[in-house]
């Protein structure tokens, strides 16, 4: 068996002689800037390395990569946004591959597969009032939506952001949301299930708290939501009980997607595959699943 370096370099040379539509070939990225959230959180930007797969590279909001460490593993990631010919990705260090990821540093090659999956309905949600309601760490499926409707603001009718979170100091890119605040007929709203003090523009208790203060059109909505399982699952009960459609309520699933194509089963649910039938599945479509005991 070759050393990791030799692997290193028969990976970059498979990636650098990637296949234009081959799901299986890796292309090789640099890691440009990397970015501290949390002790164990971190975003990447990363460019492709290869022009003409820099210019061929598109993602859709809701989207994901395969990210792949040479020589340790590859892991499911959603991708975060763009900034010019870069795409960002936010990683939590919680298993084996990403707390390697997490001592890479700018200059450092990973790989890449992707994008794969469903994304948000951003096109066919334009002229709609957008309600994105995201708990825990799960808001990085819908900060790119969130952007690119800030983007595109005259497109969408009212824009309402919930974050929960169990204690504020959970919270990522807080300054993002204040100045998400500041966009015109923009509502953010925020709250701690845990914290005991009052902070300014932040309600004590879960997501049922902000729903008394959220303003939007019930009849004329897509909603977005990601987070833990029982928080969505809870949350689209809240908004079917209010008149919203459960064609109308979107989630983004997170399951253990291994291959991304559908092939080793290991996000499979019922007859759906998160990794190409998802991540993003409407209420109605996957409810009877989100809500078997023991799922």
């Amino acid at each position: 068996m070759g050393s990791l370096v030799d692997l290193k370099k028969r990976t970059v040379c498979q990636a650098e002689t990637k296949m234009k539509g081959n799901p299986y070939i890796p292309m090789s990225a640099t890691i440009v800037e990397r970015i501290e959230e949390t002790p164990n959180i971190f975003t990447w930007k990363l460019k492709l390395d290869d022009e003409q797969q820099r210019k061929d590279y598109r993602f859709k909001c809701g989207q994901f990569n395969m990210v792949y460490l040479f020589g340790i593993g590859e892991v499911a990631i959603s991708i975060m946004g763009s900034e010019g010919d870069s795409f960002l990705h936010t990683i939590q260090a919680v298993g084996r591959v990403t707390n390697a990821m997490s001592k890479l540093q700018p200059g450092d090659h990973v790989a890449i597969r992707g994008p794969y999956g469903i994304g948000w309905p951003m096109m066919e949600s334009k002229s709609r009032d957008l309600v994105f309601i995201t708990g825990g760490l799960g808001c990085a499926p819908a900060v790119s939506a969130i952007r690119e409707a800030i983007k595109n603001r005259d497109e969408y009718g009212r824009l309402v952001i919930m974050q929960t979170v169990l204690h504020r100091h959970d919270m990522l890119w807080e300054p993002q949301y204040d100045e998400w605040r500041k966009v015109r007929s923009t509502q953010v709203l925020l709250a701690s299930d845990r914290d005991k003090t009052a902070w300014p523009n932040w309600k004590k208790g879960r997501v049922g708290a902000l729903f008394r203060e959220a303003k939007f059109d019930i009849n004329h909505c897509t909603v977005m939501c990601c987070g833990p399982h029982p928080m969505m699952t809870g949350t689209s009960r809240t908004l079917v009980d209010m008149g919203v459609k459960e064609d109308d309520i979107y989630l983004s699933l997170e399951r253990n997607m291994q291959c991304a194509l559908g092939h080793c089963g290991h996000c499979q649910m019922d007859e759906a595959f998160v990794c190409k039938d998802g991540p993003v599945f409407t209420y109605k479509r996957i409810k009877d699943v989100l809500e078997r005991r023991g799922f």
